[in-house]
């Protein structure tokens, strides 16, 4: 009987990625994200800026308000989750902030084509996200709880596996059913579903709402299976307490090499790959031209790799460590940054092409599956290394400040994007940063123990 009940929890646990995954997939990278890059741009058009020095205005107001919306995870979660485990309860912050996170993803409605409720939607955006990865994060809290170290790993890959599954589901409706391209079709050739008007692209803009309904519905089983561990109410919990244990916990961490060259290793390497999959749509859009179709079956085909290699990641994690793991996937993705950067319409590498070229095309679609698959995993074998340094009394403090890493520098790639897509005049150049995080991550994994330095 019990072990039915853990299966069922860790099921119930497994939910969230499920339950959040479009959030991102259609929201951050594939569908909403593209979208906004298109009618920002336009609406810079319209006031007077040349075409380029427009798509760069673009992606440069995206990158402001993401640099935004990082500072304010990175302030808040080591606080929310040391509050979390001192006061013991973590469920009704996770109920809190998912509800604030489907309010605001229905809000994206509102950004038509003409650049009308532009600013109002880029808010309410990153208001949601926020909410989402302060959820997030006190969910991966609940992680330490659910199985042995070394089991831990293979939950982990599954549960991110399980999420993009969920990517690809929601992504394969809002493609067949309500996206429509430029001649005001879905993939398949139907006009919107429920009657909605493509000149005013309201199948694309049902985005927001779409994702506010799944968010909404998958988080029923979340809430219903996994139930947080029943603690005894700690009648001493107040903000001084709160802030005296976590100010332990950071001198704590600071003394231990292994824990600080991970945490501030995986700052570096996961502010880079937040980069790409923040980018990735709205690079296919400014530099290639592809229209929200195309970015649909890429996000596809990325989600559907992210899927696979995030459970091989969680097996390969269970029989050889996450460590070895993280490495594989960093050097993949930088593989992928530089074509990036050597890349773009007519020239790869500056070879020329002919005009017209699928060259482009295809490479892209291979690199989308490479930052689906070494993303996915990347995540996975890092949340399964953080509770091998997780003290296992305080998890909710220690994965706040895993996010607290993971957000310091959030402000960092899209701030050195903007000022080298600005300076340079470039998109593809603009990417350049993101490879040097990424190298700079992989040469702090040199200090860090495969098992970790748990207290």
């Amino acid at each position: 009987m019990q072990d039915t009940i853990s299966r069922k929890r860790i099921w119930g646990w497994m939910f969230f990625d499920w339950a959040q995954q479009p959030y991102a997939t259609l929201g951050l990278t594939f569908v909403f994200a593209p979208y906004f890059a298109t009618v920002a741009a336009g609406w810079y058009m319209a006031q007077g800026f040349e075409d380029q020095a427009a798509r760069a205005s673009a992606q440069g107001l995206w990158s402001s308000a993401q640099t935004m919306a990082g500072l304010v995870i990175a302030i808040s979660a080591p606080v929310l989750g040391a509050w979390a485990d001192t006061s013991g309860r973590k469920m009704p912050w996770i109920y809190g902030f998912t509800t604030l996170a489907v309010v605001m993803a229905s809000m994206l409605w509102i950004l038509m084509p003409d650049g009308g409720g532009l600013i109002f939607a880029l808010t309410a955006f990153w208001i949601g996200f926020i909410a989402s990865e302060s959820a997030f994060n006190l969910n991966n809290a609940l992680l330490p709880s659910l199985g042995t170290p070394q089991q831990i790993g293979r939950i982990s890959g599954t549960a991110t596996a399980f999420g993009y599954w969920g990517g690809v589901a929601s992504l394969f409706i809002v493609l067949l059913f309500f996206a429509e391209n430029d001649s005001g079709k879905t993939l398949i050739g139907l006009a919107p579903a429920f009657g909605l008007d493509p000149e005013w692209r309201e199948g694309t803009r049902f985005t927001g709402p779409f994702i506010a309904l799944w968010f909404g519905l998958f988080m029923i089983p979340y809430f219903i299976w996994n139930r947080e561990p029943r603690v005894p109410k700690n009648p001493d919990a107040t903000v001084g307490l709160m802030l005296k244990d976590l100010k332990r916990s950071i001198v704590n961490i600071s003394r231990r090499r292994s824990c600080a060259s991970f945490l501030v290793s995986s700052m570096f390497y996961r502010d880079a790959l937040t980069a790409l999959y923040s980018y990735g749509g709205i690079y296919a859009t400014l530099v290639l031209d592809w229209s929200i179709i195309q970015i649909g079956v890429f996000g596809i085909i990325a989600a559907i790799a992210a899927a696979v290699i995030s459970w091989l990641g969680g097996i390969a994690d269970e029989r050889v460590g996450p460590k070895p793991v993280i490495r594989w996937c960093i050097w993949s993705l930088i593989v992928v940054c530089t074509i990036i950067v050597g890349m773009s319409r007519d020239h790869l590498f500056m070879i020329p092409l002919p005009p017209g070229s699928a060259v482009p095309d295809v490479v892209f679609f291979i690199c989308g599956a490479v930052i689906g698959g070494a993303g996915g995993a990347l995540y996975s074998a890092s949340r399964s290394l953080m509770v091998r340094h997780t003290d296992p009394a305080r998890p909710a403090e220690a994965f706040g400040l895993f996010a607290l890493t993971g957000k310091a520098t959030a402000f960092l790639a899209p701030a050195l994007i903007t000022v080298s897509t600005l300076w340079t005049q470039s998109n593809q150049l603009g990417f350049l940063p993101v490879i040097f995080l990424f190298l700079l991550g992989l040469a702090l994994l040199v200090w860090v123990k495969p098992e970790g330095d748990t207290p």
